[in-house]
């Protein structure tokens, strides 16, 4: 890659930053037939002097998280077809370990297994510790007690896969400017991308790509776009030369890239550049990792107190070649315990204990190297909303960059994200699924480090934030919620009840119909939860529903732009409630919502969503035309129904309103007073239930709640929690987007072509009238019950033919049914399989659980 390139006048694209994201986006964009792309680095190229010239480019695929194994399995294939300027492969498949020294790990392990099986990667295995030392002969197998293996992880060199990738872009029409730093990025009066300009000159251009990492957040500054992107520090060592390595000794330095390389990273750059010969290893228990250089042992560690630098501080590289995102190494993090979660063994100590050769050994190259956190561990990436042409692409590691800008790419071309086996959901990683507390510094440097301590913990899927940065959203209800001792847990910056411990005596009363349970799935779990869930169906409950994502459209066009949006006939009266999907160019479902008509110009949009709503804003936004204007009234409206069998009883003794069926039918709604608070109510409900959801402005939200409470007094009414209401849901076959409803599958896969009506215009309809005549339908939903009636599971694990043992789905979510006496779990399998009555199996924790597919609902 030539350093000469010169600045050009214009472009279709502009990327910033040559690191491996915007090398892997430059060559994705060509690949779809692009060649006006430029890409800018304030570093030579390749070695940028980014996260990427540092990293030491180890790729386990394995995660919880789908999307992160789906885009690191890409990632693996495509570097596996890069050839370096070595003539050499770029990617190294020597294998994943992981090792367990407790049983606590051990189990983690065998979920390893269990998402990577879900997730599709090839052959994941348990190992005993003498199996993991016939793979890595230095671990000492009696400090261990198994591992986990992924026979196709390995190693790819950050700068050896940015130059081929830049070349095969250059290939295709991109040009790579090196010694470019970008200053600003103009738009034009509609605050549309204009231009970004630089040291060097200003380039005309229709889009722009964030693509900085750890120095996104400035750029993002300049157009008051927060981005949530801390840089953090963690550790990485290289030893002397090991007599144990010494039949895999490399001399590098005659490597086509080593004289860049040293320049930018000085006499690393000979350990960095030589191949690993054996597994990557992780210690997880000591937050450590490990891959071979030549002769030489790397080890990284997390396993130190968060560094979490001001980005204000980065710069860039100096003038006698300094990395810029490289610190000084701390000896104290590698000698002494300062890791909050583990206090008791230092870094250096628990390594040598892992692998007795390097005891003793000096560390010839000691570093802080930088990466870039997100608030929840995941990629910020897509379209900001309200700046056109504006794209990013941070928080992404070597592991899935490949995956990463190839669904933005297509995102970018297409408007669809998608991979070659098929459409991928981002809504976890959307750039728009923030706050806006999430924006500010106080809290993305706390959370990023919050995120880094976790790296290697072992964090449950319900686990929720503790201390730092929490309480920070207080629905009108919050107080009312303290004096009757919920338990809160955050749900964007929302502070909402799980269960209230003041409906402690109620386990009593259902106790026979709760299953005990244990293990995994009892963490974060109360049987309060069941015991809220029951007295709903049998009797009443209030739920605060604040925290979903309520949008008002107004304007002269509103009824227009509401059908074009939505797959279901929308020509409502006021008054009138339509449950209808929005679904975005190929058919995926992008919401599903609730739409109530509340004036001849103005319309109510409610969704669900919870940590993702936003998206479904910034979603709408994009589609509004002129004339149509879109507001966020989330919390602006207090929210919550009254739901359950006695629900119009309760209600009747305070609403100036006749709740009878005939004078107030299912599905519509109606304005009215309870005692003195002014209240909009839609007669729906998301348990299930007869009831009502009453919204009201925030100021009167705590006196409405308190109102219906002390109404319900005489019934038993009692408030409950989103456990209880995840359980009710489920059992009723309501969808909650983001987890078994997303932009993966089509209304018909996802059992909901009742809410499409093929003789109205929207977005999508081409494709979904494609589905609906049976073309693109791979998978259809599937709820399924477990067998045993005591058994409960989580989600995310895979679904197997009982004939084959051949996952054929996984588990998209999973709730203990407490009316029909079953744990209940949706997932999307191949047609044959999703007809009820068929026989499946669920991997859970090591075990098979036989279940059954039903038909839904199921009450």
């Amino acid at each position: 890659m030539s350093d000469r390139n010169t600045l050009p006048s214009d472009a279709g694209t502009v990327i910033v930053g040559a690191g491996i994201v915007g090398c892997n986006l430059a060559y994705q964009l060509t690949e779809l037939g692009r060649d006006d792309v430029v890409v800018v680095d304030q570093g030579p190229m390749p070695t940028t002097g980014g996260s990427s010239t540092h990293a030491p480019g180890i790729m386990f695929q394995t995660a919880e998280p789908k999307v992160l194994s789906k885009f690191a399995n890409y990632s693996r294939q495509l570097y596996s077809e890069l050839e370096g300027r070595d003539g050499q492969q770029a990617y190294k498949e020597v294998g994943g370990i992981e090792v367990a020294r407790t049983e606590e790990r051990m189990d983690f392990l065998q979920r390893r297994v269990e998402h990577a099986t879900a997730w599709g990667l090839e052959d994941p295995q348990l190992l005993t510790p003498e199996e993991v030392t016939d793979h890595l002969p230095l671990v000492d197998s009696d400090r261990i007690l198994g591992g986990y293996y992924s026979p196709t992880d390995g190693q790819a060199s950050g700068v050896v896969a940015c130059d081929a990738l830049a070349r095969r872009a250059m290939d295709g029409g991109a040009e790579f400017v090196p010694h470019t730093r970008t200053e600003d990025i103009e738009l034009d009066e509609d605050g549309d991308v204009q231009a970004v300009v630089t040291e060097n000159g200003t380039v005309a251009c229709d889009e722009v790509v964030v693509a900085t990492n750890i120095w996104a957040r400035q750029l993002g500054e300049k157009l008051d776009v927060h981005l949530p992107v801390a840089p953090v520090e963690h550790q990485y060592t290289m030893t002397e030369s090991l007599d144990e390595l010494a039949d895999n000794a490399q001399d590098v330095t005659d490597h086509p890239l080593f004289e860049g390389y040293e320049n930018v990273s000085g006499e690393k750059a000979k350990r960095l550049l030589a191949n690993p010969d054996r597994p990557i290893l992780r210690d997880q228990d000591n937050a450590m990792y490990y891959r071979t250089h030549g002769d030489s042992y790397g080890i990284g560690s997390y396993n130190h107190e968060p560094v979490v630098p001001d980005p204000d501080d980065l710069g860039g590289n100096d003038p006698d070649g300094n990395q810029a995102s490289v610190h000084d190494f701390s000896e104290r993090f590698m000698n002494e315990a300062t890791h909050p979660d583990r206090p008791d063994k230092a870094p250096r100590t628990a390594s040598d204990e892992l692998i007795p050769a390097t005891k003793d050994k000096e560390l010839e190259f000691k570093y802080n190297g930088m990466f870039a956190e997100s608030p929840n561990g995941l990629p910020i990436m897509g379209p900001v909303q309200g700046t056109a042409g504006l794209w990013v692409a941070s928080a992404i590691w070597i592991t899935h960059a490949g995956g990463a800008a190839k669904a933005l790419a297509e995102w970018m071309e297409t408007g669809m994200p998608k991979l070659p086996d098929g459409p991928i959901d981002l809504a976890h990683c959307d750039v728009n699924r923030f706050d806006a507390h999430e924006g500010s510094w106080d809290f993305t440097r706390d959370i990023g480090g919050e995120e880094y301590r976790i790296v290697y913990n072992i964090v449950h899927p319900k686990w929720v934030w503790e201390g730092k940065q929490r309480d920070i959203r207080r629905t009108p209800m919050y107080h009312a919620h303290e004096r009757r001792d919920a338990e809160l847990w955050a749900s964007a910056g929302w502070e909402e009840p799980q269960w209230f411990e003041s409906n402690a005596d109620l386990v009593e009363r259902y106790e026979d119909r709760i299953p005990d349970r244990d293990g995994w799935e009892a963490k974060y779990w109360s049987p309060i939860e069941a015991a809220e869930h029951l007295h709903v169906r049998e009797h009443v409950g209030l739920h605060d529903m604040t925290a979903f994502n309520k949008m008002e459209v107004v304007g002269p066009d509103a009824d227009a732009f509401v059908q074009r949006l939505c797959t279901n006939d929308m020509d409502l009266d006021v008054g009138q409630v339509r449950y209808t999907l929005m679904c975005n160019e190929a058919g995926g479902v992008r919401a599903d919502i609730t739409v109530t008509r509340t004036d001849d110009d103005r319309y109510l949009l409610l969704t669900t969503g919870r940590e993702v709503g936003n998206n479904h804003v910034a979603w709408v936004r994009e589609q509004a035309p002129e004339g149509v204007v879109v507001n966020d009234v989330t919390s602006s409206l207090a929210a919550m129904v009254c739901t359950g069998p006695d629900a119009r009883k309760v209600l009747s003794k305070v609403a100036d309103a006749d709740l009878s069926d005939d004078a107030f039918p299912y599905f519509t709604s109606q304005q009215f007073y309870v005692k003195n608070v002014p209240v909009t109510a839609l007669r729906v409900s998301y348990a299930g239930e007869l009831g009502w959801e009453l919204y009201t402005p925030s100021e009167y939200g705590e006196t409405l709640w308190e109102h219906v409470m002390e109404a319900g007094a005489e019934y038993d009414i009692r408030p409950y929690g989103n456990g209880a209401l995840d359980s009710l849901r489920i059992e009723k076959g309501f969808r909650l987007w983001g987890e078994d409803l997303h932009t993966e599958h089509n209304p018909y896969e996802a059992g909901l072509g009742f809410a499409v009506d093929l003789d109205t215009d929207f977005v999508g309809k081409e494709a979904v009238a494609a589905a609906a005549a049976g073309d693109n339908v791979r998978h259809e939903v599937a709820c399924l019950t477990l067998d045993d009636p005591e058994a409960a599971i989580l989600a995310d694990r895979p679904v197997l033919d009982p004939e084959t043992d051949e996952a054929i789905g996984y588990v998209h979510s999973a709730e203990y049914g407490y009316s029909v006496g079953a744990c209940v779990a949706y997932t999307y399998l191949p047609p044959e399989f999703a007809e009820p009555g068929t026989d499946v199996e669920i991997l859970y924790e090591g075990e098979k659980y036989a279940a059954t597919v039903e038909e839904e609902p199921l009450i």
